[in-house]
Formats: structure tokens, sequence, C-alpha cells
């Protein structure tokens, strides 16, 4: 067992103790009960593993001037945040020692402890958010360095109704906002028609991860204009300034579970002021087109109609 010294005082570590390079500490596990004190409230890390859910003890970790960055508690806690009181498992801080994130819970999942069980035992919070206040079920509600509310990852299966510069919304998955209130990305809970600089385009992504609602198809720019959007269901037809036209579409692809069936892959358009770019999910662009003297319109992607929007579950 090693005596480490913090910021925060002197804590009883056992295992492995991580350094960052010069030195300073960067991660240690906890064999004791220690409290310190932190802009969310005094907090006793996690030094104990004694149920299904919590199988392991994750360390407490530190930012390289000294500051807390990760708090994994020994006890679920109510902490304070900028939105309020919120019940925390985990939390952790910017390097200012400004709350980054907070998570209601933080079970392992394991053959023992699936998401379904992890899901049962999280209750429905009411955040107070600049376009309003909203009750779900959230996996995390994240913070910028100056407070301000960034993000809001939502539990699947979770559904609310977000007041967006395109209109009311039904939203999975998380949303995340400006520095100034504005609603800045969110994941449509289904296929959503929404105006963008090339035309009409009905925004879902069928794909859709949702680990952070840090990032979301369907993103905005803080006039409220889409930037950013995701789609499955619509086509954009450029035609060049040599005459020559070009369709961008949404991939049809074979199912991953090898069983004949397809599934489609979002065609992805990011807006620039002065181009489009065009990609498929994650991969590389597949075109890049100057704003000006292109001529652009939309259309239905016929195809995607005889096709789930769902993402295909494989039997095992």
């Amino acid at each position: 067992m090693d005596t480490l010294d913090t910021r925060y005082g002197s804590l009883s570590a056992d295992g492995p103790v991580e350094r960052h390079p010069d030195g300073g500490l960067r991660a240690a596990f906890l064999v004791a009960p220690f409290a310190l004190d932190t802009t969310a409230g005094r907090l006793t890390p996690q030094h104990s593993s004694d149920d299904s859910r919590r199988m392991f003890k994750p360390p407490l970790t530190f930012h390289p001037n000294g500051q807390v960055r990760s708090v994994p508690l020994e006890t679920r806690t109510v902490v304070h945040t900028p939105v309020g009181p919120l019940p925390a498992e985990l939390i952790t801080f910017h390097e200012n020692g400004a709350i980054a994130r907070v998570f209601p819970l933080n079970g392992k999942l394991s053959g023992y402890w699936t998401e379904a069980d992890e899901g049962g035992l999280a209750e429905p919070l009411r955040i107070a958010t600049p376009i309003g206040t909203l009750a779900a079920k959230f996996v995390a509600v994240a913070f910028d360095p100056a407070g301000r509310l960034r993000s809001l990852t939502l539990w699947p299966g979770e559904e609310i109704v977000v007041r967006a510069p395109c209109g009311n919304v039904p939203v999975r998955l998380g949303l995340s906002f400006h520095a100034g209130g504005t609603v800045c990305s969110l994941e449509p809970a289904r296929p959503l028609e929404v105006s963008t600089p090339v035309g009409s385009i009905w925004a879902y992504d069928p794909d859709a991860v949702g680990i952070s609602g840090d990032d979301n198809s369907l993103v905005f720019d803080g006039d409220g204009q889409v930037v950013r959007v995701a789609t499955v269901r619509s086509s954009v037809l450029a035609q060049l300034p040599d005459g020559s036209r070009q369709e961008l579409s949404p991939l049809v692809r074979d199912s991953i579970c090898g069983d004949g069936d397809q599934e489609l892959t979002a065609l992805i358009l990011e807006f620039a002021a002065d181009s489009l770019t065009a990609r498929h999910g994650v991969a590389a662009p597949v075109a890049v087109f100057p704003r000006a003297g292109v001529h652009y319109a939309t259309r239905p992607f016929v195809a995607a109609f005889a096709l789930s929007f769902a993402p295909k579950q494989c039997s095992m």
C-alpha cells in the first residue's frame, strides 16, 4: 500500500500508480475512505467493490495540474451542479475544477448485469436547460469549463420533445447546446424534414450510436441554420458548372448479419460557407462541391422505402 500526496491531502492506494510525464499523479486505486472538496461538493471516491453491478474498482484520476479529473463515488451521492442537485455515481471535472460530466449511474455491464438491469435503476430527472425543463432518464449531463450546459445523453429507448431551430422535434440518444444556449445538435427519433442550403432533406440516421450527446447527426450553427445532416430518405442532385450532373444518395449495403437482407448507410451532408461535403457514415468524403455556381435539388431516395430504418439485430 502506498501513501500518495495530492492537493486534496494524502490518500492510501494499492496496485499500479500511474503518473504524468513530469511525475505528477495520473491515476491510483484507493483502498481506504478519502474525501475531497470539489466544486460539486465533498466527495468520497470508490474504494471498495462489493456487489454484482460494481465488480471492479475504477481509479481516481488527475489532470497534469493536480486537479482531480474523474471521481467514481463509493455511494450514489447528490452533487451540486450548474443545473441544480443531481444524483451521481461518477463525476468528471475540467482542468479548471469545473464539473465536466455527471453520470447518475456507473455500473459495470457484464453477463451478470445487463444494460436493461442498469437502465432499470435509472430514474427520470428534470433538467433545467436554455430551452426549458426536460425530463427523462439521462446517462450523463455535461457542462463546459465555464459551467454552461453542453449536452444531455439519454438512456436507450428514451425520447423527449425538444424546441429546436426547426421546430418541436422528438429526440433520442442526445442533444447538445451552443455556449449561447441555442441547440447545437440533436438526434431525431424518427425521420424529420428540415430545410438546408440545398433544399428539403429528411434527417435521420438509423446507425447513430449515442455514446455521448455531445455530437449528433443533425447540427445547427449559432443562427439556427443546418450545417450537418444525416439522411437515409433523401438524395441530392448536383448540376455542376460544366453541365455534368452527380447524384448523392445513401448507400444500400448487405446486412452485417449475413442473411441476405439489406441495410442503409446514411448520406452525411456538411455545409460550409462555400462548399458542400458528402460522405457515407464515418468514411472519407465521396464528393466536395462549391456552393456557388452549382444548382442543387433534392428528391426522395426511393430505395429506402423498401428497407427498414431500424438497425438490424442479428440473432445468435
